[in-house]
């Protein structure tokens, strides 16, 4: 019944072929005779970035690779009681040139070679940017106000002294491993800032796979941890503030920062929380909301960019103000969590795998000294906890397990490091000795905590 249309169509269809053919030979005729100026720069066939070709298939591969290493090696250390993530930035340093590089440096050139490092770097800083925005996400800061008695002076005092600890050992560090044009107090701050890193996020993870981030040694260090994120994260600023500008600008900077903070705590906060009330309970969102939001966490970068500190503090804030458990910040915690964890902060493990180069630590005095910082780090860290937790109210052995829990550095100890060493405040050598330190004093966490506390043993609330 329809084989008359049906044929018309297939006959029409063909009808247009010939005719399309047909004009675009007539065109191709037509000009067949014209000209056109001589080319100024690349010759026909060549394509306008070569290079740039070549080293996208060099980001793509790197990605591809270092996502499949991050995912065994994740698999690998979660076997063995440890966080995942720590298997993650092992296989980024797997494939720089401390293992891939040494022991195979053909492959090494091919896989991460050093014209991919810039553009690696733009998405490992779009990764890192995410990732501290779903930080700030995740962040309950009622909680941390309702904790914030017993919980401000511990964790003031597990940054105090692994501060002091760290700027104290810059006289041994600083003629060693800096440079002249480095001021020594902005190399001490620096020092200081990366011994009193905690993180927040690892941390968490950890007392949640023991059932004990309800518990009052859990919620304690959860809350410890946080006011230790934002209290460094306001140190590091100083820093950058410092690194980037003379004094007299530092000042402008500092300035510009706070008038910064206090416009999203009083305009943003208020837009957002607003926003988050008008779609709560929503079953789909839209990709709205999810715009609207990302519009101003990338702004937020923008400004905190151009004031003169980093990107991803204005991420994290952006983050820190919306409603930790409404509906928006699960759509967004939700959608992004896998792209930014699987995706994207790969790349940043792959690039700082690119800069830690262990072969630098060289000789039975520097790896000496490596050992010190760990030492001084873990030292700092436990002594400055365990000591206000007794005073405090604690009993040993649950102010011993918040030590050891706020000795947890992981990924934001090198979000820290590389910030350093982007600034040029520390050199390649120091900083593969703090990513080790990074590495060890989150590996001895998990271990040194259950021989210590015990799972589910801790008092709850």
């Amino acid at each position: 019944m329809d084989s008359a249309p049906t044929r018309r169509t297939y006959a029409a269809y063909i009808l247009l072929l010939l005719a399309t053919l047909g004009a675009f030979f007539a065109i191709r005729h037509l000009g067949a005779g014209l000209t056109a100026p001589p080319p100024r720069q690349a010759h026909f066939g060549t394509p306008a970035s070569a290079a740039g070709a070549d080293v996208l298939r060099h980001v793509i591969l790197a990605l591809a690779l270092v996502i499949v290493s991050a995912r065994l090696m994740g698999a690998l250390f979660r076997r063995f009681g440890q966080p995942p993530v720590i298997g993650e930035v092992v296989a980024g340093i797997m494939l720089g040139p401390s293992l891939l590089g040494r022991v195979w440096p053909a492959a090494g050139a091919y896989v991460l070679p050093p014209t991919v490092a810039p553009f690696l770097n733009v998405v490992a800083q779009l990764g890192v940017m995410l990732y501290m925005f779903i930080v700030g996400l995740e962040l309950d800061t009622d909680f941390v106000r309702r904790r914030s008695e017993a919980a401000v002076s511990i964790s003031h005092a597990s940054i105090v002294l692994p501060f002091i600890l760290g700027a104290g050992l810059s006289l041994l560090l600083y003629p060693m491993f800096s440079t002249s044009d480095v001021p020594f107090t902005l190399f001490a701050l620096f020092m200081g800032t990366a011994m009193s890193v905690t993180a927040f996020p690892v941390l968490a993870r950890i007392l949640t796979d023991r059932g004990l981030h309800r518990s009052v040694l859990g919620t304690i260090a959860i809350t410890c941890a946080a006011v230790d994120d934002v209290t460094a994260w306001s140190l590091l600023a100083l820093v950058v503030s410092l690194a980037k500008a003379r004094l007299q600008d530092a000042v402008v900077t500092v300035a510009l920062s706070l008038a910064f903070v206090g416009f999203v705590l009083v305009v943003v906060r208020g837009r957002l929380r607003g926003l988050a009330r008008r779609v709560e309970g929503q079953a789909d969102l839209g990709s709205g909301p999810m715009a609207a939001v990302l519009v101003v966490v990338l702004f937020a970068a923008f400004t905190t960019e151009w004031i003169g500190i980093h990107a991803l503090f204005g991420a994290f804030l952006v983050g820190a103000v919306i409603p930790h458990d409404s509906t928006l910040a699960r759509a967004l915690v939700g959608r992004l969590h896998d792209v930014v964890v699987v995706l994207l902060l790969p790349a940043f493990f792959a690039f700082t795998g690119m800069r830690t180069q262990i072969g630098l630590v060289q000789g039975l005095g520097q790896w000496l000294i490596c050992g010190l910082i760990v030492l001084v780090a873990s030292v700092g860290k436990f002594g400055g906890s365990f000591i206000a937790a007794r005073l405090s109210g604690f009993g040993s052995r649950e102010a011993a397990g918040l030590g050891v829990l706020m000795n947890t550095r992981g990924l934001m100890e090198l979000i820290v490091l590389n910030i350093g060493l982007d600034l040029g405040v520390i050199s390649p050598t120091l900083f593969a000795m703090l990513v080790l330190m990074a590495l060890v004093t989150t590996m001895a966490t998990t271990p040194v905590f259950d021989r210590l506390v015990g799972v589910g043993q801790a008092p709850r609330t």
